[in-house]
């Protein structure tokens, strides 16, 4: 296994002058793209950001404070044309006002419009849900929930902005909600919903309680693992044993198996932050061959789907 070479991208600027790289950057083998100021939680007088949270720390070190419309659409096509993404993902923190799916859906239309790609967003839950079914109707393809902990009381604890400003229940009922709109009409654009959750910051029961709720309601679940990082305020605490970890991750791939959720069916979407539950596979002792040949027939119809718009729009 070989690192992956540097982009050629990334030594370049857009055309007002800033580095590609403090607009957007690879994260794998997509797209990401943190599309608004830090998150409100770091700018409180009283800190209530998440307790192993780093984004306070180096967002305005490595990202751009604004990225225009036309510069986030300069490097999507450069990392298109030269590392071949079909994906790209936007990433907001808490704003004030919930602000966060104003300030992306312009970039959601213009994307689909012009290149065509995959685009995902991950923001807190908006209060209204229905904001949810609109994005689905422009074509937005993924909206992830990042709640991070099951367990109500340390949930509390370690993310006390979250917390504050919307609870835990919010954060459930959103993935709740934006997982039924997959059966909710046709659907011309590939939809998922992700919960998302760190591994060892709970006992691994209650994350695997996690993964069956997510997948019980149809969306599906991103499972982190906490890292102690320098300048956070859990830089101290231990990481997690792998020991402990296997179950959760076994359990990752069967719940969605068991399900029969689309895990693995987006062309050339791999991560380098966490595993894909579809990764977990060897993890099992369980054999799901109906399954898998569902995931592997999923898999060509959307890559065909990709390919056959994306021509057009390259020749365009």
């Amino acid at each position: 296994m070989e690192l992956s070479p540097r982009p050629d991208w990334y030594d370049g600027t857009t055309t007002t002058g800033k580095p590609m790289t403090r607009i957007g950057t690879l994260q794998g083998t997509y797209l990401a793209i943190y599309q608004a100021k830090v998150c409100e939680y770091w700018t409180e007088k009283v800190k209530v950001n998440c307790r192993f949270c780093s984004v306070g720390l180096n967002l305005g070190l490595d990202d751009a404070s604004e990225k225009s419309l036309d510069e986030v659409m300069e490097v999507a096509r450069a990392a298109r044309r030269e590392s071949g993404i079909t994906y790209v993902d936007f990433n907001t923190g808490h704003l004030s006002g919930e602000t966060y799916l104003d300030i992306l859906e312009p970039f959601v239309r213009r994307i689909k419009r012009e290149l065509g790609l995959l685009v995902g967003i991950q923001t807190p839950p908006h209060h209204d849900l229905r904001r949810y079914d609109a994005l689905r109707a422009m074509g937005l393809n993924r909206v992830s929930f990042c709640f991070e902990i099951f367990d109500k009381a340390r949930f509390d604890e370690i993310c006390p902005g979250k917390s504050r400003e919307y609870g835990l229940e919010r954060y459930l009922e959103a993935v709740r909600y934006c997982a039924a709109l997959r059966s909710k009409g046709p659907l011309s654009e590939p939809w998922v919903t992700n919960g998302e959750i760190i591994a060892g910051l709970e006992p691994p029961e209650s994350s695997i309680r996690a993964i069956d709720w997510i997948t019980s309601v149809g969306a599906i679940p991103t499972v982190c693992v906490f890292r102690p990082l320098v300048g956070t305020d859990y830089q101290h605490l231990p990481p997690p044993r792998t020991e402990e970890l296997l179950p959760v991750f076994a359990r990752l791939y069967d719940a969605c198996m068991e399900r029969g959720l689309p895990i693995g069916a987006a062309p050339n979407v791999h991560v380098s932050l966490v595993m894909l539950p579809e990764e977990c596979r060897s993890l099992s002792d369980r054999s799901y061959p109906l399954g898998e040949l569902k995931l592997k027939l999923l898999g060509k119809a959307v890559a065909w789907q990709l390919a056959r718009r994306a021509r057009p729009m390259a020749n365009a």
